[in-house]
């Protein structure tokens, strides 16, 4: 089987590795599964791609209740060390009117403070795309576990997660400049781009900034309601969302990118892929909480109702 990324093996076959934050999400109606990274991992395992998760939990009620969850989906957490010093994390998540979320997220916890392996070096070398996000450089540890990671993977796929104060956009640009895709929404583009010192003010423009500054082919830019672009070595694609009541927003981009990966993994249709991506993504936001479970039947039903 051929695709985008992968040539010459079956859906089963394929192994995708995600490092960062675990996570319990915790609304004013209690408590959900969270972390950009594993929420992409999640929806990978559920479309058919092997996923394993390299992260830390506390050894602790929440903890041990984390690692249940993950079992019960089916994702190998081979990876995940139990820290007996520091606490699971937890994240405080407000949302406005129209279900989009804000974060309070507590720092030093034990996905903070992730430690280099032979175990995540061996998982990382035989995965066939490693996925991360920006919140596990807030860190020195888990920053100096994740840059020798990057420089050992097949293929690094970079999932941009601005959450103030827990980033440096220095460090943001660099982690960029190692990753063979990016993934980011339009306010972050923005401001990345600003920084970097782009005098443009389109989308467009701007995205081809970043990949000529960070020598980048593969860049995805979401638009929140209004859909999503992919750029491929130059090349664009769109799709400009579907209508859907926004519940809210917790997940709905690693959802997307999860589903935008297991196309881009097992098909050679970038147009299909974004708009497979942008539905699944859709889809994550008229529900409760980052990881529904959807089937791929669901997912064809809500692109194609008859």
């Amino acid at each position: 089987m051929n695709s985008i990324l992968i040539n010459h093996k079956a859906t089963a076959d394929i192994n995708i590795s995600c490092f960062g934050e675990v996570l319990w999400d915790c609304f004013p109606d209690g408590k959900r599964v969270g972390g950009a990274p594993l929420n992409v991992c999640v929806r990978l395992n559920a479309l058919g791609i092997k996923g394993s998760m390299i992260s830390a939990v506390g050894d602790d009620q929440l903890g041990h209740e984390l690692l249940a969850f993950i079992d019960e989906r089916g994702v190998n957490r081979n990876c995940i060390a139990i820290d007996t010093v520091k606490s699971t994390s937890t994240v405080q998540v407000s949302l406005d009117k129209s279900g989009s979320a804000s974060y309070d997220i507590v720092a030093d916890t034990a996905w903070d403070n992730i430690a280099l392996t032979d175990a995540i070096i061996d998982l990382v070398h035989c995965s066939d795309v490693f996925v991360f996000g920006s919140l596990i450089g807030r860190s020195a540890v888990s920053l100096g576990t994740l840059t020798a990671l990057v420089g050992l993977a097949k293929f690094s796929v970079f999932d941009v997660n601005l959450r103030a104060p827990h980033y440096q956009l220095e460090s943001i640009v660099e982690l960029m400049k190692k990753a063979d895709f990016i993934k980011l929404n339009d306010d972050e583009l923005y401001e990345i781009a600003k920084a970097m010192g782009s005098p443009f003010h389109s989308l467009e423009q701007n995205l081809e900034f970043i990949a000529v500054q960070t020598h980048t082919d593969y860049l995805c830019v979401t638009k929140g309601s209004h859909g999503a672009l992919l750029s491929i070595a130059g090349k664009k694609y769109y799709n400009s969302g579907y209508l859907v009541n926004v519940v809210d927003t917790v997940g709905a981009g690693d959802s997307f990118l999860g589903s935008l990966l297991y196309q881009l993994c097992t098909d050679t249709n970038p147009q299909y892929a974004i708009d497979f991506a942008c539905a699944v993504g859709a889809m994550v936001a008229q529900s409760h909480g980052a990881t529904p479970q959807l089937t791929l039947n669901q997912i064809q039903a809500f692109m194609y109702p008859k």
